[in-house]
């Protein structure tokens, strides 16, 4: 089951909102069947994963950015 689009929205404005940045968008994953997640993308352009955690009744949400080493060639 994706992440519901409530639970999306509700994290990317958090996101939004500690980076300073309104380029941040969250999508849920249709194809995603094991876990409850969310591509992220910043202007447009796929930039990780927000995954959803339930633990002890507590839900939690973790952010995989992806940074490819040639992204990093343009800060040498």
């Amino acid at each position: 089951m994706a992440m519901k689009a409530d639970e999306a929205l509700k994290v990317q404005t958090f996101l939004r909102g500690k980076l300073g940045c309104k380029g941040i968008a969250l999508k849920p994953r249709q194809d995603d069947i094991t876990e409850e997640s969310a591509e992220v993308t910043l202007d447009g352009e796929f930039i990780g994963v927000v995954f959803k955690d339930r633990d002890d009744g507590e839900v939690c949400y973790h952010l995989q950015w992806t940074i490819i080493e040639e992204d990093l060639e343009d800060f040498d």
